[in-house]
Formats: C-alpha cells, structure tokens, sequence
C-alpha cells in the first residue's frame, strides 16, 4: 500500500497514453457493434494527421489481432439486445486498450467468468501482444495448467508477503525445495493456491477434529500435517534466502543503472478537440437513438400523459372556473413533466462508466464530453418538448399565436434540459442507481413544492425556502414564465356571472402571486442561466473528484496501515501465537460423547 513505481530503475508517474489498464468488469456501450467501438475509440485518440483509411486500418488490425473478426459487426448486447460472449466482449476490452500501443498494459483478472476455452484464447491473445514488445502485467484468477503455461513470470503474493519472484516455469522447482513438490498430476496454480491460502485453516482442523475428513486425507501428502499458514510462513522464509530472490534483486539493480532507458511521454488523446467532440457527439446520439430505455421510452410516456392532460383540461375556456384549471395544468406540466427525466437515471450511470474507464485511461478530456453529452441529446430533448407542447396547446387551448407555443416549447425544452443536467450531477456522486434514483426524487420533488404552485411564492417562508432556494429553482423560474404567457392579455370572466371581466395581469398578481416587474423571457433566461450552472458544477465536480480521489486514497491507506498494526497477527512476535491455529476438537470429542454424524 506504500512504495515507489520505478520504471526502467526511474522514480516516474504512470502518465497518461504510455500505459493502460483494462478493468474486471467489461465496461462497454451494448447499443454499438464491436467494430463500431473500436473505431469510435481510434478515432478518439489517434492523431488527427492520420486518414480515414489509415485510421481504418489500424482498427482492422486490431480486430484481426485479437480475433474478433467473426463477431465484429454484431451488437456488444445491453438490457434487450442479445450481443455477443463473455470472451469476445474481454477481448474488446483488451483491444480498445492496445490501440495506441502501450508500453505497459495492467488487467485485473482478465479470465473471471469465462470457460476454460474463452480464457485460454484470451491469455494466448494477450500472449502474443507481449511478443510486440509490450509488457504485460496480469492478475490471475485460478487459471488453468494450459493457461497458467503461458505466463512467463510469477508473482506469488499472499496477505500481502512476496512468496516467490521469478519464472513461472521455476515455481514448482522451487517448492519442491522447500519440500512442498507438485504432484504429477496436479494443476500447478491450484497447488500453489493450496499451500498459501490459510483462509480455510480453521475448517480444515474442525472437520479433522469431527473425525469427518480423516478416509480423505492422503498420509503422504506433506501438506496434510501442517496448517497452510506455517507452510506459508516457511515458503515466505525460504524465499528471501533464495537463489530465485537474489536473482530477481540483481536483475533490478542491472536495470537501474543502465542509463537511457527514459520512456517517451505519450499527450493524453493525440486527436484534435474538435474531432474528440465530433466523435463523441456522433457516438453519445447513436447509442442514445438504439436504447429503448434512454429517450424513445420516455418519448412514448410523454405522448400519452400529454394526450390524457389535453383530453381532462379539453378547451378549458376563459370562465372564473378556469383560472384554477389553468394553473393546475401549468403546474403539471412544468412540474410533473420534467420531473420524469428522472427515468433515464439508468443510462446516465451507464455512460458515466464508459467515462471513467476511458478518463482513466486518457482517452479524452471532461469539458469535450459534458459538451458532448449536451449535443448529442439535444435533439431528442426537443422532440420530446415539441410533442408535449403541441398536444397539450392545442388541446388545451392556451393563449393563441405562434410566439407563445415558441414560448411553451423553448420553456420545456429549457426545463427538462436543467433536470438532466442535473440528474447527470447526482449521477457522478452516487456509488450506484438506486441510491441516485432516491437523491434525484428526493432533490426534484424539494423544488416542485418551491415552485410557486403548491404554496404561493409570497406566501413561503422568506428564510431558506424563499431565500436563496426559489431563486435558485428552475421550477420556480419556468412556471412563472409559463404563467406570464398564457395569461398576459387574456381576460375570464368574473365570479358573479354578467359582472366585470378579470384581466390576466391582475389574476397574476392577486391570485398567482406572480410579479410583473419583469418580462417572461427574463424567466426563460433565468432558467437557462441554471441549466449552465448545473453543467458547470457537473464539470466541476468530475475534476474535483480527479484532483481529490488520490488524496482520500493516501488517507485511506494511511488510516488502513495503522489499523493493520493494531492487529495481534501483524505484530513482530513468535510466529503464530493465537489460538487460531491451533488445532481445534468438535465439541462432543471434548465431551467424551459420539458425534451423531460420525
């Protein structure tokens, strides 16, 4: 958890675009195909000075290198689109990674989760990546002998103690030393696992103590008569004593001081920043149009609602009674409409992923993907506004004339603008969807009871719910303007029937709450001003987190290393002292009883 990264000997920061890391968990768009990924992604971070056929062909030969040319034009598969394998889509993963051909490429258990066969392909894959001159850091998860034959070298590690350094072809040789051989016909790995995981020690002198394993135990087996933590604790010895350790020390002495050995710095993302946005643009509004559950869902469910709210409030006229009408309609359309933006929370935490992996990884930069984001969205948002102005307009019949459907259909696009932006915020707080589902509800139901329709705006408390939070409410703003336009210059009809009409201006104001001291627009412009805000604040809160994550991370260990030193099994004393790995008798052998289950 502390130390140096040397590189070549050299004290150096693992920079962007030299090295690469591929995660765990496959973190892919399922809405593209496997050749559309790739390129997207070359596209991203080859120089601009490349051509479309030079770009091209590298990502050809990517796809032939890692062998994916059967499964190249097929869909990588999400929530309702079938895709392709667990093998092939880590074998993407690995091939986005090797585009820009790293000098080092890290991978957390590449082989989680695959058949024998799958991991086999994808370990030989990575086998002849390495032949290319790149080093290769892997770890492993219980491979098999074939696979575990691949690796060149082995590093053993176990509660955090080296165990052994050097060939993997040695390994056994070396255990046999310590007088621990390798079966004949035993998986080396599972063999090695065995004699260094002590997690089971305790089971294991239970069962003994049951009587329950001992037709099972083999009396030749060395590992049968000593608990897995001192036959650890013995490998752990002999190693720093060994050949192999002295071997490995002197390889990194000879390389510390051969000079010249400086590795090039690679610019994080070579491509021009206007080709990074284009292509996320173009990549963001692809995988947006095939997702069912990112817009077209919520276009539907938009459709229908306006429909029902133009057939309850149909032709809602200008009488005294329609003046309530007029105003629940407008809250619900400014409240409730916007706030089902909340439904595609899903797909946000979805994109953000591909972010980090690729942030991670230097692929781009914050700023190109918010506005890309933004772009790429756009269109939808505004079908999404126009369908929802018309229908509910036109039915309803609010103020007749093209400038105030303009008006409704700029003020919902603005609106729903501002609640995905800020959907997106949350998203890049939370840890995960349920937790940001509860917080954006929770956040976009605090400003629809602030927004002026469910308690008047001069009628909240002026302190904190008045100022500062209905100034800083896109609800508030929207439904104003919203207000403003449908009425500004109508005339209903008053509450006793053949009396003075009521002007729009004075129900505004007498009943609404609704100052006229500024024009609608001047409420539009607010609600935009907000939307930026909410852009601003999830950009800086991406590079906050950037600046901040390594710090909490040396706190963290920090905090971790002396907890660890507070541990009786950490401390300098004889080895194995406590009681946990002593052996331990079942219960009714202590009582002088049978077992039932002997």
């Amino acid at each position: 958890m502390t130390g140096n990264v040397l590189l070549n000997g050299k004290k150096k920061r693992l920079d962007y675009g030299s090295f690469a890391y591929v995660t765990q968990e496959d973190i892919l768009l399922g809405t593209l195909t496997v050749r559309e990924t790739i390129t997207y992604s070359a596209q991203l971070r080859l120089p601009s000075s490349l051509t479309r056929q030079d770009i091209d062909g590298i990502v050809e030969g990517t796809i032939t290198e890692m062998g994916l040319q059967e499964c190249a034009d097929r869909l990588i598969g999400n929530w309702h689109l079938r895709g392709i394998s667990g093998g092939e889509k880590k074998r993407l993963s690995i091939a986005l990674e090797i585009l820009t051909r790293p000098h080092l490429l890290f991978l957390d258990e590449p082989t989680s989760g695959l058949d024998s066969a799958s991991a086999f392909f994808v370990i030989q894959t990575l086998r002849n990546v390495g032949r290319d001159g790149r080093t290769i850091i892997s770890a492993i998860h219980q491979p098999s002998s074939e696979v575990f034959s691949l690796f060149d070298d082995l590093f053993l590690l176990s509660g955090g103690e080296q165990v052994y350094f050097g060939e993997a072809k040695m390994a056994a040789k070396f255990f046999a030393e310590v007088g621990f051989p390798c079966p004949s016909r035993r998986n080396p790995s599972d063999h090695f696992l065995r004699c260094i995981n002590s997690d089971f020690d305790i089971v294991a002198e239970a069962l003994k103590g049951s009587n329950r394993i001992t037709e099972l135990q083999n009396t030749l087996d060395p590992l049968a008569h000593l608990p897995t933590a001192q036959i650890k604790s013995l490998l752990v010895k002999k190693y720093r004593s060994s050949d192999y350790a002295a071997k490995a020390r002197a390889r990194i002495r000879e390389i510390s001081s051969i000079e010249g050995l400086v590795i090039e710095k690679k610019h994080s993302g070579e491509a021009k920043w206007l080709t990074q946005l284009s292509t996320l643009t173009k990549r963001s509004f692809a995988n947006m149009s095939r997702d069912l559950g990112y817009y077209w869902l919520r276009i539907a469910i938009y459709v229908a609602l306006s429909i029902c709210v133009g057939s309850i409030f149909f032709d809602v006229g200008t009488n005294y009674n329609s003046i309530l009408a007029r105003g629940a309609c407008g809250g619900f359309i400014s409240g409730f409409m916007t706030f089902m933006s909340i439904g595609g929370f899903p797909s946000f935490i979805e994109e953000l992923k591909v972010f980090y992996r690729e942030r991670r990884n230097g692929h781009y930069g914050v700023a190109v993907y918010i506005l890309s984001n933004f772009l790429s969205s756009f269109p939808f948002l505004t079908v999404m506004s126009l369908s929802t102005a018309a229908i509910t307009y036109y039915m309803v019949k609010f103020h007749p004339g093209i400038s105030h459907f303009m008006y409704v259909s700029l003020d919902l696009i603005s609106s729903i603008a501002t609640v995905e932006s800020c959907m997106m915020m949350i998203a890049s707080l939370v840890p995960n969807f349920m937790m940001g589902v509860i917080i954006g509800a929770g956040y976009i139901g605090l400003l629809m009871m602030t927004a002026g329709y469910f308690r008047l705006l001069p009628d909240l408390p002026k302190i904190f719910w008045r100022y500062p939070v209905s100034y800083i409410n896109y609800g508030a703003w929207a439904l104003q303007g919203a207000y403003k336009n449908d009425m500004v210059g109508l005339e209903f009809d008053g509450f006793i029937s053949g009396g003075p009409k009521l002007k729009g201006d004075v129900v505004l104001t007498s009943m609404l709450g609704i100052h006229l001291d500024h024009s609608k627009w001047w409420d539009l412009a607010a609600v935009i001003m907000i939307l930026i805000a909410y852009r601003l604040l999830f950009f800086i809160i991406l590079k906050f987190k950037e600046r901040v994550s390594p710090l909490f991370r040396t706190l963290y260990t920090w905090r971790t290393l002396q907890h660890i030193k507070k541990r009786p099994s950490f401390r300098k004393t004889s080895a194995f002292p406590s009681k946990r790995h002593q052996v331990l008798h079942s219960l009714s052998s202590q009582e002088g009883l049978n077992s039932p289950i002997h």
